[in-house]
């Protein structure tokens, strides 16, 4: 049986559950469970939390996990991000009073305040830069004012609590994150559950990323249209009652959809539909 870690509270929470749904999967009713098993799909799911999850699963006692890619890293568990989910994303930036410093590069000798040191710690040696860094579970951008460091590394989406505290963004982001697969490294990455597992989930992804497009066109104008709507294979045209039109089916992103059935309509085509896709294999 498949035993996958998945987080029990916070913004990985609640997506990770949809996702696990939408791919199939039974998932726990109340909050308070700590331990499902899906005897159908031979899985058993534990909800741990976030920070830890990296940890379980590195140990081996836990075979895959659903966790952040900023956790994964400032754990320094021995484990590797085997798939991306689109969720949950984040930037982390350095943010400290203006004037004080324009980039990673100015920190020699200062202290940085930040809830996850290992990211950190890890950003300023891989930049050559001899600083300090103080652990702070949260609130970092009191520390400066508190004069407990002279710069802060926090997540960052609108800026608005920093410009509020005083501070100000400097120079380019530490890392960009966002919920992420993961595996013991060197682990058997061919094992038949955990491909099964991994392709429903990347079923998932592409279910939310495409739509399924359904339209008449005249025959002499196919060619213009499948070059509007090329699909992933190629699309499905079948011939119509009316002599001369064939319908045409193909996968197109969602996110220009309309401005494909704009284009359709302008060759000539007719009946354009759109469906949501709510799972499928590539």
């Amino acid at each position: 049986m498949l035993r996958i870690a998945v987080p029990n509270k916070g913004s990985l929470s609640g997506p990770a559950a949809e996702m696990l749904h939408e791919a199939g999967y039974q998932q726990r009713r109340e909050s308070k469970e700590l331990r499902i098993v899906d005897p159908s799909n031979e899985v058993e799911f534990f909800y741990l939390r976030p920070r830890d999850i990296a940890i379980y699963v590195s140990s081996g006692r836990l075979d895959i996990g659903i966790t952040g890619r900023d956790l994964l890293i400032d754990s320094g568990a021995n484990a590797e991000e085997i798939l991306p989910l689109g969720f949950a994303r984040s930037t982390f930036r350095y943010a400290t009073k203006p004037g004080t410093a324009n980039g990673v590069e100015d920190l020699n000798g200062m202290t940085v305040a930040t809830s996850y040191e290992g990211i950190v710690a890890k950003h300023l040696a891989d930049n050559g830069v001899d600083a300090s860094v103080v652990h702070l579970d949260g609130a970092v951008e009191t520390a400066i004012e508190l004069g407990v460091a002279e710069v802060i590394a926090d997540v960052v989406e609108t800026g608005t609590s920093l410009r509020n505290a005083g501070l100000e963004v400097i120079g380019e982001p530490i890392m960009k994150s966002e919920a992420v697969v993961i595996r013991r490294t060197g682990a058997n990455g061919e094992e038949p559950k955990v491909q099964q597992f991994l392709r429903r989930l990347q079923g998932v992804l592409v279910a939310r990323t495409y739509v399924m497009m359904d339209y008449d066109c005249r025959a002499e104008h196919l060619e213009e249209a499948v070059a509007i709507t090329p699909g992933l294979e190629g699309p499905t045209v079948s011939p119509l009652h009316n002599e001369g039109w064939v319908a045409v089916r193909a996968m197109v992103p969602a996110k220009d959809a309309q401005r494909i059935m704009d284009d359709l309509y302008a060759i000539g085509a007719r009946a354009i539909l759109t469906t949501a896709i709510h799972a499928c294999r590539l």
